[in-house]
Formats: structure tokens, sequence, C-alpha cells
């Protein structure tokens, strides 16, 4: 076969402007500048339309990122697909959805979960409000909103914007009879949203607000919010959980029996509450006298996994990805990062597929990642990845081998300029050694992204400079790295998807029909 291929993904690393608040640039990276200076390269649109998000309004995420990376096509993705739903009726006509709404009209209550912003990363504060409407329309008398605050796929401190867009909503279904209200919340990366089992007991926390009423009493989740903005100064998503009251009790706790419907769509953080909802053999942490809800997700997390076993929406039906393509030609492959993206070079790779292709072709490795701020270690595990990954490559095994640096990404949400220059400067040298073991054992390196952070972390609004934590809508680069044949990057606007066609021609073999094209 042809020359073995290795995909670096600077997961987070876009193309920033290059004033003070691009940490790419910012940053000490003689390898990337070697490589960009050198090598055939271009950009590729990693957010919107590309990654099959709604618009060119929407910042790319590493999910859709590396589902596209990982199959060389568009698909509708996430907010899109959930809209479409909405816009149809489609949702209200599910079985789930009848289930649901049934249940809280017969002596129970329906609860909502998830995000409130309209990030469209993972929720979208109109989806919520639809449903809202919609069960108030079909007689739910008691409805309840758990909201985790955001700043992160919006600006750092926006939540008191969707706090009242979504109490003016709720005023009006408080029609005669019935009571709809937010009953609890906090922020997103203090309670609830923990993804790839790495903090259990975050979602224990977010367990025992939501379900257990248990937490800080406020008269309004508005009070909560300012409060502890003047006592901590933390950003939205680092808030502490909060129980809105009524006479010193708690709104609403979700009680056995009732209705829960998570309005996440994005999977990752949406799995570990789901699971504790959802299965009667949880034992992560102690649930209490809980004895089950009727549970569904705006989508299934995990479709192999069923995680969860009810849900709103279909999720997209991924195939012809470049692992079926790969094993089909019988090309060993390996792919390699740390917990806080192995699920993104694996599941969602592979087409939002949990487990191998073909078990004797595939090779996975996950390197356990901290349980601390990233911003407190910012090399996060670029070592230990890069380490692993040259062991795969001195052992000739594979044909392709792919890995993921999260420290652009993980480290940039934090909004620490400083800690995500030293991201960027770690995962430089990371970029070095595998150059270095490229040359030694015979490689071709390519260097990518799947979305922007790190190039943006300032952001100006009405006339206002201040932090920003959110992806960026910046391109990425593409990078080709081969001592042994110069490659031409045809002309042309090229996106994520074009990668995987890319890989395929540089490897020699065909691409399905209904691939984007190689950029080569």
């Amino acid at each position: 076969m042809e020359k073995p291929i290795v995909l670096v993904i600077m997961d987070g690393v876009g193309k920033g402007d290059g004033g003070p608040g691009d940490a790419v640039k910012l940053a000490a990276t003689p390898t990337l500048d070697h490589l960009w200076a050198t090598c055939p390269h271009t950009y590729l649109k990693a957010h919107g339309t590309a990654v099959g998000l709604p618009s060119d309004e929407d910042m790319g995420n590493s999910e859709v990122g590396h589902n596209a990376l990982g199959c060389g096509q568009i698909y509708s993705q996430g907010a899109k697909l959930v809209s479409e739903s909405i816009a149809s009726g489609a949702l209200y006509t599910s079985d789930t959805w009848k289930d649901l709404i049934a249940n809280a009209k017969d002596g129970h209550a329906l609860h909502f979960l998830g995000l409130l912003s309209d990030g469209n990363v993972h929720s979208n504060i109109s989806h919520l409000i639809a449903m809202l409407k919609e069960a108030h329309a079909e007689g739910v008398k008691k409805a309840y909103c758990h909201i985790l605050l955001d700043g992160r796929d919006v600006p750092a401190t926006s939540a008191l914007d969707y706090v009242d867009q979504l109490e003016d909503v709720l005023k009006a279904l408080n029609t005669e009879g019935c009571d709809y209200a937010i009953a609890s919340g906090g922020g997103r990366m203090v309670i609830t949203m923990d993804r790839y089992e790495a903090n259990w007991p975050m979602v224990e926390a977010g367990w025992r607000t939501h379900v257990e009423g248990k937490g800080r009493l406020f008269p309004s989740a508005r009070e909560a919010i300012e409060t502890y903005r003047n006592e901590t100064g933390c950003i939205d998503q680092d808030l502490p959980a909060f129980v809105v009251e009524r006479s010193g009790a708690p709104v609403a706790k979700i009680a056995n029996g009732d209705s829960v419907i998570l309005f996440n769509f994005r999977g990752d953080r949406a799995q570990e509450i789901s699971l504790a909802f959802d299965r009667k053999d949880f034992d992560k942490f102690d649930r209490g006298n809980y004895t089950g809800v009727k549970f569904a997700g705006m989508l299934q997390y995990d479709g192999d996994l069923k995680i969860p076993q009810h849900y709103l929406v279909q999720p997209p039906v991924i195939t012809n990805t470049l692992t079926e393509v790969l094993c089909k030609a019988g090309i060993p492959e390996y792919a390699v990062s740390e917990t806080q993206k192995y699920g993104h070079v694996t599941y969602f790779w592979n087409g939002n597929r949990s487990g191998k292709v073909d078990e004797k072709l595939e090779v996975y490795e996950e390197i356990p990642s901290d349980v601390i701020p990233f911003d407190q270690a910012p090399a996060m595990k670029s070592k230990e990845i890069t380490e692993h990954l040259v062991a795969a490559m001195a052992s000739g095994k594979f044909g392709f081998l792919r890995c993921n640096f999260p420290n652009g990404d993980m480290v940039g949400h934090t909004g620490v300029l400083s800690a995500v220059i030293s991201a960027m400067e770690s995962v430089d040298k990371s970029l070095a050694a595998i150059i270095e073991a490229a040359d030694k054992y015979g490689y071709r390196v390519l260097v990518t992204a799947d979305h922007g952070n790190a190039d943006q972390m300032l952001e100006t609004k009405k006339g206002k400079t201040s932090v920003r934590t959110a992806h960026s809508l910046n391109p990425v680069p593409f990078i080709i790295y081969d001592t042994d044949k110069t490659w031409n990057i045809l002309p042309g606007n090229y996106g994520l998807a074009n990668v995987a066609p890319t890989i395929v021609k540089m490897l020699g073999l065909t691409a399905p029909d209904c691939w984007e094209a190689s950029m080569v």
C-alpha cells in the first residue's frame, strides 16, 4: 500500500486575527510555523453548513467536527435535526412524546432538564420554549425547568438574558390551574454535564439538586445568579447549584413517576445524567429512594449502548465512514487521545457508533484525563498521547493513525489566556516529536483541527472587550507533511468533510460516491 498516514487533530485550533486574544499566534509554536511555511496547506471551514448545522452563524463543535472528519460527508446535525422535527410537528407525534405527556396529565409533573442558551452546540432555548408551549396546549398543568447555565458556547455572563426570556414564557403559560416554573439550576461545569465518566461527583451534585431539591434556596433563578456572581465572581459555567423555593420549600423536585425530558441534543455531556435516570442497575452513586421516572432524551445519545432507552428525535444514520472504507481494504488503524476527547476519535469519528467495525484491524487507546481545572495543567496529557502514538508508529502495524490533542479546546474554554498559550506550546512540542517519528519510521503527517477556540480568547461587543470561552467561527488549518512526495492542493473551498476523501486518495483507495471531493 501507499505510505502510511498519521492525522493530528489539534482540537480547538483555528485561524485567529493575530491580535491580543489569538493564543495560537501568541504562543511559541516553531514546529507549526515551520510546517505552515514549508508544506502544502489550506484552511478548512469547520462550522455552520460545512458540518451540517443550520446556518453559518452556528459555531462548530468537536462532535459534528469529528463526524465530518471521519465520514467524508455532511449530515444534518443536532440543532438542525431537532428544529426540523419541531417545525414539522414530528416530535409531537412520536410515541415517546405522547407517552410522557399522557403521564404528565395523569397526576404527574413534566420536567425539562438542559442547558439554557441559544448556543446551538448542546441545546437551544427555542426548543425548550416550543415544547413548553406544546405541553401547555395539550393540557399539561405542571411543568418545571431545571436549567444549566452556559457561558461557554455563548457570552460568559449572559445567563440572565436566557432566564428572563424563559420566565416571560412561563408567566404566559401560568393560566388558571397551571404551574410552570424554574425549579433548579447551576453552572454546566459544576453540575450534571460531565462527559466520558471523568467526574461522576459532578453528575451526582446535579442529581441532588434536580431530583432531591438539595441545595441553597433562592426565591428565583435571577436572585441565585446575581447572588452567586457577587459572592464568587464566577462566570456562568462555574456558578454553584441552586434550588428555587416557595415558602421555604423547593418549587418542584423530580419525583418518582414524573415525566422528564433532557432537552440537550448533543450526546457527550448528556449520557451520564441519562444513565442515572434510565438504568435500574445504576451504581455510580446512591440515588436514595429513586424508583424511576418516564425519561427521554432529545436524541439517543449512544445508539449502540441505548442511552437513553427513549428519545424524541431520530439521530442521523451515518454510513460509509472512513473506518468502514479502510477496514474493507484491510488497512489497520490506530486511534489515541485522553479521556476528554477519546470519544471523538472513536465514537464520533465512526459516525456515532460505539465499538469497532473490525476488532482485528482497529486499536484504540485512552489516556485517563486529570480531574482538575485544565488551566492548572494546560499540557494536559499531550506528552502521554504523543508517547503512545510514536510507539504505535514505531510498531509499523498501522496504515492509518489518528490522535486528538484536546488542549486548545479544553484549556480554551477556561478563558485563561496565559494557560491557553501554554497549552498551544505543549501541542507544538508534541507535533515536533510526531514529525521526528514520521521521518524516522516513514509516515506522511496531516495536521488539522475540528473547530476554533484558542484562536479567539477575547471578544468585543458594544464597545466592551471581554473574555471569550466559546468556540470561534474561524476556519482551521490543514497541512500535508511528506518528505517523499510533493502534494498539490487543488483550488477550492474546503471543509472538514474533505479530509477523509483526501486520506483515501493519498492511500491509493477509491472513495464512496457519496463523499465530498479530495483536496489533492
